[in-house]
């Protein structure tokens, strides 16, 4: 049997049951972003990470971002994964929508 996976901790002022993202990369800097429910808006980050409950239906997110003109759509899952639950984006990157949903219909490598 494979040992299941273990939650990493909930990053600071980001609770079991948020999407959180930050102005620093590595859940770093200003809290931009925290939201148990779906989201819209304009906010510079570098970072994100999705703390939600596994719940079927509805624990995975969908992430817009706008980077450069060029604009973005990923399905992130909730930690501990499998999958992406958190990451890094390049410096300037605003996040514009957070959609919560069920199953991502594929992995997004880290």
């Amino acid at each position: 049997m494979a040992p299941t996976a273990s939650a990493e901790p909930s990053p600071p002022d980001c609770p079991s049951g948020y999407f959180c993202a930050w102005s620093g990369p590595n859940q770093t800097g200003q809290l931009v972003v925290k939201t148990a429910g779906d989201w819209t808006g304009t906010e510079l980050i570098q970072s994100i990470f999705n703390n939600g409950y596994p719940y079927p239906g509805a624990d995975h997110v969908d992430v817009t971002i706008n980077y450069n003109g060029y604009r973005d759509t990923f399905c992130v899952h909730h930690n501990p994964g499998p999958g992406q639950y958190k990451g890094n984006h390049a410096f300037y990157t605003a996040i514009i929508a957070v959609k919560w949903r069920g199953e991502c219909p594929y992995l997004r490598k880290q």
